[in-house]
């Protein structure tokens, strides 16, 4: 490849090919989509494999990135910014060599990027402040993220990552999950800390030295290397690569990676190395697990295990001795956030005598004393917890995961405990979901809970960053639904038509994936199939996951559901995309005779009183309140146009209007519309109706006479305004904290750009 490089026209074919590429992604990006529709989608992927079978052409594409973003930047093309920017990022990381004056002009773009709005400033701080660690230290980038992805140990980053795909199995075909899930594990068991960490060694030795660098005999002698051995170059190069982007000298840190070149390979220096060019390093797949989302609870659970997994805890029988009793007051205090029932926890102190720790008994200066004060404890029997609660239940003071404090637990009054060291979130849970609309529903729900459980008890969120992604999944035959349910594919999947609006990368990368993934996991079993679906799919999800980190924050809405039978308690839920109501068809031979009587007089429906705040562009609050008959309605939470505010719900009630003329009565359906953020809605003549969430046949309410709906507020901010109440009761507005915390529930999920103005 190297040899086909050297002449000024072999170089000229390669870059015009390259051109050609690129040129094909902008047109892609403006709707003119490729002529072979297997095509559309794979542009990106396609062009970044062609970067990694021939590394040396990585700086022609740098490159070429380079004069289209100015292009675009002159030309006033904003829309292709971002998309380069993005691909530009993703070959830097991988590239083996950069020229320092190629990464300058991109440093120097990106920090033109700053006056521009958002996401544009955003996206180019973030690129300015990665390329100039790049820059003093190169290899830094490539370095970090597979240190993170695949959690391998080292103490100067001590930063972790896993990206959890979760997938319904009743939404999604057994074909579609039985292939993803064989896939990722695949995927999964090619990869290997040993493999990773030589390739960290490899890729960091070669940006630093250059064409210098013998890497395939670097990588020889990595592979004849024990484990032990291959983990101690591995963290020297680590060390020495952290701390040459702290101290801002990149002679520096080309002598120390030379140093450690030099041991590696013996007595053969630097720049003595064959002529065979720049070998690249593909970054391996990150850490991925396939999940069938069958339980409520899942997410949450996972999400404890991957902080603190059960093979690095303690055991559940001794947890006792290590739980702060101040830490079990708090979760046994009144948490009554939004009427929510208090919190109770299981205790670990059995109660009794002999499971006493022996190390914990008191001093010998102080044991008359300490005995006449202390506890005489009966018989019982002990409750041991299950794993999972063994878990979620260590102290939160301990800095090491699944780890112990490092001092026992004080039992005088006299000494003070120790300080607990300061939590970081070194743990990054990038969660993606794949299918409709119907899944995000669940995910609301389970956020929602994940929030609620937060509040009371802050576990997961002061430890770690919790990421939500969205690939679309319609499949070619979709699944039997109820004869009620007349949902089209095209209905289904309205947040991703929202996210491909308004992030043309997303559309072009991610939602072409629509219809792809059921066509290439229900592929025979064969060799190309194997190699396409093994590469390709992995490829794109960690794509959209390493580069897609600007979220679109959608509202999630309560509905309170009120049911005619009085002795039932109202219901409290929530959505995401949409609810709908219908007039439920009678039971009893009096109803259905009442209601024949009622439509011939009145029309078909029923009677409902819709009192709502009508939404202004002055922002003023406007009551306004309905009395007609109606057969149902529908709210939809997701904007047809991205200029809309997500914050708003588009109502459209069917009206049933009577007509009197010469012929007689008639009567004719008519839509009301209108826009709102708060709704109660009322059966006058106490005649039921069935409610529907998200599009989902499994989340209907029957027999319900009222609704109320709302935009779900934080639990934490209800938790803050319920204590704050207590100290003003009289008080209506915000104060103290409360005042600075979020009011509104928001679901972020992420996308290359979030929203482009």
């Amino acid at each position: 490849a190297l040899a086909r490089l050297t002449s000024p026209l072999s170089l000229a074919e390669v870059e015009s090919d390259i051109l050609r590429r690129v040129r094909a992604l902008l047109r892609e990006l403006d709707g003119h989509h490729p002529s072979c529709q297997s095509d559309r989608g794979m542009l990106r992927w396609t062009l970044h494999k062609k970067i990694d079978q021939n590394p040396s052409t990585s700086c022609v594409l740098v490159r070429v990135l380079v004069k289209e973003l100015e292009r675009a930047e002159r030309g006033d093309f904003r829309h292709y910014i971002i998309p380069l920017l993005h691909t530009l990022m993703y070959t830097l990381i991988q590239a083996p060599c950069l020229p320092d004056e190629l990464c300058a002009r991109v440093y120097d773009f990106c920090k033109r990027l700053l006056t521009l709005p958002k996401p544009f400033c955003t996206i180019g701080l973030d690129y300015a402040s990665r390329l100039q660690v790049e820059r003093t230290a190169p290899g830094t980038l490539y370095q970090r993220m597979v240190i993170s992805e695949q959690s391998l140990r080292s103490a100067p980053y001590p930063y972790q990552e896993k990206i959890f795909i979760f997938a319904d199995p009743e939404l999604l075909p057994e074909a579609i999950c039985n292939a993803l899930l064989t896939d990722t594990e695949a995927a999964q068991a090619a990869q290997s800390p040993r493999g990773c960490m030589s390739c960290v060694v490899t890729h960091a030795l070669q940006a630093a030295l250059g064409d210098t660098c013998d890497t395939r005999g670097l990588r020889a002698r990595l592979q004849a290397l024990p484990l032990g051995d291959v983990e101690h170059w591995f963290q020297q190069v680590v060390a020495a690569v952290e701390c040459s982007g702290s101290e801002g000298d990149p002679g520096q840190h080309t002598a120390r990676l030379e140093r450690i070149y030099q041991g590696l390979l013996g007595s053969l220096p630097a720049g003595n190395a064959p002529q065979e060019g720049l070998q690249g390093t593909p970054l391996p797949t990150p850490n991925i697990s396939f999940h069938l989302w069958t339980e409520d609870e899942q997410l949450w659970k996972e999400l404890v295990l991957f902080l603190r997994p059960l093979s690095q805890s303690a055991e559940p029988d001794c947890l006792g001795q290590d739980l702060d009793p101040m830490e079990i007051q708090d979760i046994l205090s009144d948490c009554d956030c939004c009427g929510q029932s208090r919190f109770s926890v299981l205790s670990t102190d059995s109660g009794i005598e002999r499971d006493l720790p022996a190390h914990e008994e008191p001093c010998a200066p102080c044991a008359a004393d300490t005995e006449r004060s202390r506890l005489h404890r009966k018989g019982g029997i002990k409750k041991k917890l299950t794993p999972l609660e063994s878990v979620a239940f260590l102290p939160a003071g301990s800095a090491v995961p699944g780890g112990k404090p490092t001092g026992n637990l004080p039992r005088r009054s006299g000494m003070p405990p120790e300080p607990a060291a300061p939590l970081q979130r070194l743990h990054t849970a990038r969660v993606v979901l794949l299918g409709d609309d119907r899944i995000l529903g669940r995910l609301a729900q389970a956020y929602h809970s994940l929030r609620k459980r937060e509040a009371r008890r802050a576990f997961l969120t002061p430890r770690l960053s919790l990421q939500l992604y969205h690939i679309p999944v319609v499949p070619g035959q979709a699944q039997p639904a109820p004869a009620a349910d007349h949902t089209g594919p095209e209905e289904l999947c309205e947040v991703a038509r929202y996210l491909g609006r308004a992030d043309p990368w997303y559309e072009s990368n991610i939602n072409t994936l629509c219809h792809m993934i059921p066509k290439l996991a229900t592929m025979p079993s064969s060799p190309s199939r194997a190699l396409v679906t093994d590469l390709f799919l992995t490829d794109v999800i960690a794509y959209y996951a390493r580069m897609g980190t600007q979220p679109v924050c959608f509202q999630v809405h309560a509905v309170k559901v009120l049911f005619r039978d009085p002795a039932q308690e109202p219901a409290e839920d929530v959505f995401l995309t949409e609810l709908q109501t219908q007039v439920q068809d009678s039971t009893s031979h009096r109803e259905l005779s009442t209601a024949k009587r009622k439509a011939t007089l009145d029309g078909p429906g029923i009677d409902l009183t819709v009192t709502y705040r009508k939404v202004v562009l002055s922002a003023r609050q406007k009551e306004l309140a309905l009395a007609l008959r109606s057969t149902g309605l529908l709210m939809k939470a997701i904007p047809a146009d991205e200029a809309e505010e997500l914050g708003c719900l588009s109502v459209t009630i069917t009206e049933i209007i009577r007509i009197n003329n010469l012929a007689g009565r008639s009567f004719s359906a008519v839509a009301n519309r209108f826009k709102t953020q708060n709704i109660t809605i009322r059966s006058s003549e106490q005649r039921p109706f069935t409610v529907r969430l998200d599009k989902d046949s499994r989340r209907t309410y029957r027999d319900v006479i009222g609704l109320e709906v709302s935009p779900c507020l934080e639990p934490s901010y209800c938790l803050q305004k319920t204590r704050a109440m207590k100290f003003s009761p009289h008080k209506t507005e915000d104060v103290g904290l409360v005042k600075y915390l979020p009011k509104s529930l928001l679901l972020p999920i992420n996308t290359f750009a979030g929203v482009i103005q």
